[in-house]
Parts: C-alpha cells; structure tokens; sequence
C-alpha cells in the first residue's frame, strides 16, 4: 500500500534535513504505530504520505513516496485526499466551518458525494467517535478532546482506504482513546483499512499494532514486530517502554505482557512487601490557590457547578475528567479569562475579582491547551523576554538561556517559534509562562506531543519549582504523568468535584482514570514502575531478614547443642 524509497526532505531555510534516506514499506490493511522523540520527523513523514509536504510546505524532496500505486508528489494532496485520510497533530488547524455536522459533512460536499450517501457517512462517522450527541454544536463551544474526535470523524467520512493519524488521542480521556482505538481496530479489522498512527503514549496504542517503527533524528533506526521493536529499543538504549514494559523487564517476565489482562498471571505471583508505617499527617501549608463555590455556565448550559478546591505551597495537584467536564474552564476562571457568576477566586490570599488578566499573570502562570496562543514572537528567547518586558522584570539573558536548556530547547534560541514541532512549542509556552517564576502555575495539557524523556525531564524541573514553594494545577489526560508528579488527584464530572483526595486512593485500579500499574495491581496503592520495583525489592528484604533471624534462632539451638552451622544454609535466595 505504501512504499517509500530513499526519501529525504528538508524545509525551506532549513538549516539540516528533517528526513534522511527514509526506506519504508507498509503493507496494505497493516496497523503500523510510528514512534519517535519530539522532533524526530514524525509529523514530516506523515505529511509525505498524502502530498502535504512538499506541496504545501515547498522545500527541497529527494526519493519517492508511492501510496496505492500513485506517486505522491507528481499527484498532488487534491488527487490523495480520497486515498488517505489525514488527522494532524493540531484539531483546531482543520477546521473549516462552525458546527459539527457541517464540518464532517464538508469534505464529503467538496467530493460530490450524491446526499443519501453523504447522510449515511456523516452519521456513521459521528457515532463512530461517540458525537452524535453533539452534532448541532458550534465548533467554539468544544473542548480540546471534542475537537480532536470531530477531525477523526471527518477524516473517516471519506471513507479512505489509508488512515494517517498524528497523536489523535493527545487530547482524549482514557474513555474516549480507548473509544476512538477500538473503532479504528474495527475499521482495520473488518474492513482493511491501512492504518499509520504516530503517538507518544504507547502504552494506549501498543496492543493495537501490528508493527513498531521508531524514527530518529529523521532516520528509521527500529522497525519490526511490537514485541522485537521493543527489544531492539532496549537493546539500544532508547528508553520509550510503557509502564507494564518496564515492570515486566525489571521482574524478568517472559513473554513479554503488552496488555495489563496479559500481565495479570504473572502479577498475581507478585508478593507485596509488609505494610509500611503510616506516613506523618503532612504540616499544614500556606494556601497558594483557594476556589470556592465556583460557578460558571456557557449561554445558560452549566460548565462549573460549585466547584471547592484548595491547593497549598509545594502541592502538585491533577484534575481528570471526561472531555468537556470544565476542566480547562476551570483554569480560564482563575486567571480571569472567563468571569465566574459566582464563587470566590483567591490567589496567595488576595481575591482575583476585579483584577484584570495582566494583573492576575503576575501570580499565576497559565499554559492552555493550544500554544500557539501564546507564540507571536520571531524567535524563541524573544517569546521569553517578552513576557519580561511586559512585567517590566530585568531581561537577563544567562536566566533566559538556562530555563531553555532546562526545557530541552537548549541550540533554538533563534528559531522561529511556528517552525517547531508541537511538542517543541508547548516547551517554548511554557517557557514564556514560567519565565517570571510565578508562585501557581495552570498546567492545561502540558505533556501534549511531547516524548517520554521530554516529560521526564519537566517533571524534574516541576520538582524543583514545587521544592522552591511553587504550587501546581495539572490538567491532565495522561494519568502517568499524574502518577508520578500529583499528590493529590481531583476528578470533575459535568462540572462538579465527585472525587479528591491522595493520588493513589484516587487513581486506584477500579477507577476509569488507573494508570497501567494500578490496574495490573489493584489494591495495592503502587501507581508507577518504581512503586513496584520498590515494593517487591522491600519484599526480598523482608523475607531474607526474617529466614537470617530464624536462621541466628536455629543457630542458637545447635549452639547449646554443640552442632556445627553450615553458614550458607541461611544465605539469601
């Protein structure tokens, strides 16, 4: 179905290729998941796949793309559009019109599509990604998650015979990806659709796939079965296993489980350590963050219905919920992006009602879901001074380049912001949010297209800013990430807290939000790797501890006894 032959690509000004003699061939009705860091020439080589680049980009193209048969690049993206249905990183990029059954039904009109037909496929596609629902909605009253299942839906009207999707379940709940996964696996399934999805989650995606290709610096370094990619990877040393990967290797598990029902017999073997003492009640801390009785409605429909939630110094604090649950509407509330009908706002003890966004950005450093709504600058270090500027705070250029090579984008000092990857410009965002070092940050999906080490990486930098008194609102999708960085865990339903408290008592394995761990180990409080490698190591502890004591006691009795000790009798294992 698809073939490619040494294909390099680089973009106009580029300074290096984006790709680099790419051999890749994809046979027709294969599900092939395409990983890779941010950056790596994932989205590039999507884009080659249905003419966008380099027709759309321009650029300089070398070797061939042929899909179906058809050259790409002598056909053009308008020839493709029938052949390969296209989902990119960005949902609010694609759109078109301004309600939800004209926008699925757009692309159907522009293809001549007789109107019988184009009603059947605009309700299949709708209920295929669970939007049926809300087919008379206007596109602006959406959530982040909502958009990105509409973009699938219109992508799938057209009926393609090849699916390209570029991270399309960065912005859904745990629900809806796995809604949306299992649709596609139907489409592949039943109906032989080829499938090429890019996505830095894998442990949402892994299970589905047929085959792993990992990129690098615009070169294919692994391809091959899931279970051999994921060798080959760790062979290398590319550390890009999900969290039931991890636990299986470290714990020696063979065949190697890729779903948490696989992982289930070897877990049930797993002995859990003595229970630890309970941990100290925490001190009491300064509220950084207080929000009471918080109400807030789009054209009379509620969003917010009396939301409570206090965060304090130092508190890493995640919110979860379905798509359109209000959490992002929670956090234009507070920095006054939107005016709550009522309810109180209190930021560092001072009431937020009155102040102006200016005022409030000050205190509060908020990343929306979208970063291109903070990016207007030419380059990357003058998003960031200009943040300082309109503060009026020293520019230092020494504090500029550190937070930048803390985010990785250490060598992008002078790039045009709109020339990076998605993952690249959330870091920038954040960057230009953060640079003020302000006491609370909103975090709205902000581990968005980024890769695993990317993450690892801000979750230490989030670390050290909580260590210096900083306190951290984390919307989230990724219930990984909350895993490892949120104390507490707060879930939102229809606009309403239905559940707070500690992260593991919150996240545990009967909750639709349980990260891998907990669902491979239910009622165990461990939510990541590290959680279990722990507990079982301080199992191994407790029992080699118990058999040397029973082993001085025997030795004791053999002693009165005048009997010799065989001293290795008690060594451990």
């Amino acid at each position: 179905m698809i073939a490619i032959r040494d294909l390099s690509y680089t973009y106009p000004h580029g300074q290096s290729p984006a790709l680099r003699h790419v051999d890749w061939a994809i046979n027709d009705g294969e599900f092939v998941l395409l990983a890779g860091r941010s950056g790596s020439g994932k989205s590039t080589l999507l884009r080659c796949l249905n003419g966008l680049v380099p027709h759309f980009t321009g650029g300089v193209l070398g070797g061939t793309v042929v899909v179906d048969g058809i050259d790409v690049v002598s056909a053009g993206p308008r020839r493709l559009s029938r052949l390969v249905g296209f989902v990119a990183q960005d949902p609010e990029a694609q759109a078109v019109l301004d309600q939800v059954e004209r926008e699925v039904a757009f692309a159907l009109e522009n293809a001549a599509i007789p109107p019988d037909d184009m009603r059947a496929r605009v309700e299949e596609a709708l209920a295929l990604v669970e939007l049926t629902p809300l087919r008379d909605r206007a596109l602006s009253t959406l959530s982040g998650g909502e958009r990105q299942r509409l973009t699938i839906a219109a992508a799938l009207a057209l009926r393609p015979r090849v699916l390209v999707l570029d991270e399309p379940t960065s912005q859904l709940d745990p629900q809806s990806a796995a809604d949306v996964l299992r649709a596609l696996v139907r489409l592949n399934k039943e109906l032989g659709l080829t499938i090429v999805l890019a996505e830095h989650r894998l442990e949402r995606v892994l299970r589905y796939a047929d085959r792993l290709t990992y990129l690098e610096a615009g070169q294919i370094v692994v391809d091959g079965t899931v279970r051999q990619a994921l060798a080959q990877l760790d062979d290398a040393g590319i550390d890009v296993a999900p969290p039931l990967v991890k636990v299986a290797r470290a714990l020696g598990w063979q065949p190697l489980p890729l779903t948490v029902t696989e992982g289930q017999a070897f877990a049930a073997q797993v002995a859990a350590a003595p229970p630890r003492p309970p941990s100290p009640q925490p001190a009491a801390v300064v509220p950084v963050l207080e929000i009471e009785g918080l109400r807030f409605a789009y054209h009379g429909r509620p969003a917010l219905n009396g939301v409570e939630l206090t965060i304090g110094a130092g508190e890493a604090v995640a919110l979860v919920g379905r798509n359109g649950a209000g959490k992002s509407t929670l956090l234009k509330c507070i920095v006054g992006l939107l005016a709550a009908q009522a309810g109180e706002v209190r930021v560092a003890g001072r009431s937020t009602r009155g102040r102006s966004v200016a005022d409030l950005c000050r205190a509060i450093g908020y990343l929306p879901q979208n970063p291109d709504d903070l990016l207007f600058a030419e380059t990357v270090a003058d998003e960031l001074r200009t943040t300082l500027r309109n503060h009026r705070l020293p520019e230092s250029a020494g504090e500029i380049a550190a937070l930048l090579r803390e985010l990785g984008l250490d060598g992008f000092h002078d790039v045009y912001p709109r020339d990076l990857s998605v993952g690249q410009r959330q870091r920038v965002a954040l960057g230009a949010v953060t640079v003020t070092r302000p006491r609370l940050l909103l975090l709205d999906e902000p581990t968005r297209g980024l890769d695993g080490a990317t993450k690892a990486a801000l979750v230490a930098i989030w670390r050290r800013w909580l260590a210096g008194g900083a306190a951290i609102l984390l919307v989230t999708h990724d219930v990984e990430l909350a895993a490892t960085i949120a104390t507490r865990t707060v879930v939102l339903s229809e606009g309403k807290v239905i559940a707070t408290g500690a992260t593991s008592a919150v996240l545990g394995g009967s909750s639709p939000f349980a990260p891998q761990i907990a669902r491979l180990f239910p009622g165990r409080d461990w939510l990541t790797p590290e959680d279990v490698v722990d507990n079982v190591a301080a199992n191994v502890a407790a029992n080699v501890a118990l058999t040397r004591g029973q082993a001085r006691h025997n030795g004791n009795d053999m002693e009165n006894n005048d009997a010799p000790i065989d001293q290795n009798l008690y060594a451990p294992g």
